[in-house]
């Protein structure tokens, strides 16, 4: 009786003609009785096209964020999971099984306390299950799609979930499988993939990667990221680490296959970079192990293909300069990483980033090489941004201060050495080779020349206290601490002052007092620890 008398409020709502209150009535009706309804009816015995019919309403349903209190409760979200986890295979049931899992990633997307149950009832478990399926022919692709996309909201929202599938569930090894049996690979040697029943082919001629096969990889990407991502900050055991090696080895075969469009594949190429970086850096030498062939890029005797490639997805998220902390930092630091632990990256990396330095007439920021935009970065707004930026470049110089300040300028080199207590020069602790560097004949000859502030050779300038007695230089110091003075009295600087250690202290209000009254006594020279002549 009470369902009859709302249906006649509505009607006799829509007959008025006006829209506010007809779309009123219809939102709170779907809102208080439809989900209700729905869910009502799949508490029973129903035919496949009815319970289809009940879950499609669900689904649009639990879109409106503000309308899910009837799908949030314990009994309804075990009623839609009963439905997500059928185990039948006929197509009917497969159509049932994704509309449940649609409803669920809704409520999911959009509802905390839905969060809250869903990993109360250990739907983490179910999906589980069925992904260890990947091999077999039973499911859809929509079912594996919505399963990968439940699981990824699950462990994005839920750090119990997460910490559940990576370790209780095997997470790394049931997903790698996973990512194995989507992209069809074979394995011709330990850790080296390949295309099955391409194995002969170079991985630049493979075709591309179908539609779905991208989709399904990169929500496989995302899972994977959200249950590693403390890993490369924790040590793991032996074994954890033979599980990453492979699991690394299969991102080596995401880095170097590509999807039906520029824009897929570099979405699918960064979601793999993102992953690439929780691994633990010990084992990302699985990115130099395939075997050198024929058109692969050789250094040292290294396949460097997977190297050269991260390098080129980096400079090109640095040419594009959109959001660069969200972008360029996961590249950067990934092959900053890579290049302070495995020597042969880093020399490959310091050919094509810092060759032997030929121009000495313009800045370091100056030009459209890779070195320039990189030192670019050194002085940008965004404090990761320029620290990444500096740090990278850093470790191609062997974390060597007189190095780093020939390719870069003291100038741009100042806040990375300031941070460290470098300024007085020395050299970082590292595990570095002792090779000998090459100098080119112009850096030979300009060396003299340069001014180590820009880093270039600069026309002599005239000294502006020239004709000066010491009378005259000594009132224009006094002067110029005064105005020092001043402007730190009212806070608009702060007067540092360089420590023998390398360090900075601040300076106070006294401090500055003091060298009124007594002339500054310029520090030694840094001391030059680490020789230009040092190895690359």
């Amino acid at each position: 009786m009470a369902l009859r008398m709302d249906l006649s409020a509505i009607i006799e709502q829509m007959e008025t003609g006006e829209q506010d209150a007809a779309l009123t009535a219809l939102q709170g009706y779907n809102k208080e009785h439809l989900g209700e309804l729905g869910l009502g009816f799949l508490g029973r015995e129903l035919q496949p096209s009815c319970q289809l019919a009940c879950l499609e309403t669900v689904r649009i349903l639990s879109r409106d964020k503000d309308g899910l209190d009837p799908f949030i409760s314990r009994s309804a979200m075990s009623t839609l999971a009963r439905y997500g986890e059928q185990a039948e295979d006929v197509s009917s049931e497969l159509e049932v099984i994704v509309e449940a899992l649609k409803s669920i990633c809704n409520i999911l997307l959009h509802n905390e306390t839905g969060q809250v149950v869903a990993a109360d009832l250990q739907l983490i478990k179910g999906v589980s299950k069925r992904l260890k399926q990947c091999h077999g022919p039973t499911w859809n692709h929509e079912v594996r799609f919505f399963d990968l996309r439940l699981t990824f909201l699950l462990t994005a929202l839920r750090v119990d979930v997460r910490a559940q599938l990576a370790q209780e569930l095997h997470g790394i090894s049931l997903l790698g499988n996973q990512l194995d049996a989507t992209l069809d690979l074979c394995w011709p040697d330990t850790l080296e993939t390949a295309r099955a029943g391409l194995e002969d082919v170079p991985p630049e001629e493979l075709p591309p990667l179908s539609r779905q096969q991208i989709e399904l990889a990169m929500e496989i990407l995302k899972i994977l990221f959200n249950i590693t991502f403390d890993t490369a900050r924790r040590k793991v055991d032996e074994e954890e680490a033979a599980g990453y090696r492979h699991l690394g080895a299969i991102l080596r075969h995401c880095l170097m296959s590509r999807a039906d469009g520029e824009e897929r594949t570099e979405e699918f190429h960064s979601h793999t970079v993102n992953l690439l970086g929780n691994l633990p850096l010990p084992c990302l030498d699985v990115l130099l192990m395939p075997k050198v062939q024929q058109g692969s890029i050789e250094y040292m005797g290294v396949n460097m293909d997977a190297v050269s490639m991260l390098l080129e997805f980096m400079e090109k998220r640095l040419d594009r300069g959109h959001k660069l902390k969200e972008t360029l930092l996961p590249s950067l630091n990934l092959l900053t990483e890579s290049g302070r632990i495995h020597r042969e990256t880093r020399k490959f990396l310091r050919s094509k980033v810092l060759p032997p330095l030929r121009d000495v007439r313009n800045r370091p920021e100056v030009g459209s090489a890779l070195r320039n935009k990189l030192v670019r970065l050194m002085t940008h707004i965004d404090t990761d941004v320029k620290d990444c930026a500096a740090e990278f470049l850093f470790v191609l110089c062997k974390e060597s201060v007189p190095r780093f300040i020939k390719y870069t300028g003291y100038g741009n080199a100042a806040g990375l050495l300031a941070a460290r207590g470098l300024l007085r020069g020395g050299r970082e602790s590292g595990i570095y080779s002792e090779d000998e560097d090459s100098e080119t004949e112009e850096y030979r000859e300009a060396r003299a020349q340069i001014n180590p502030v820009t880093g270039v050779v600069e026309e002599e300038q005239p000294n502006p206290m020239e004709g000066m007695t010491e009378e005259q230089k000594e009132y224009e110091a006094m002067k110029l601490i005064s105005m020092f003075d001043k402007l730190s009295r009212n806070n608009m600087i702060q007067p540092m002052q360089l420590r023998m250690d390398g360090t900075m202290r601040e300076m106070t209000s006294d401090d500055l007092q003091k060298l009124t009254h007594n002339p500054a006594v310029q520090p030694d020279e840094p001391t030059n620890s680490g020789s230009e002549d040092e190895a690359p």
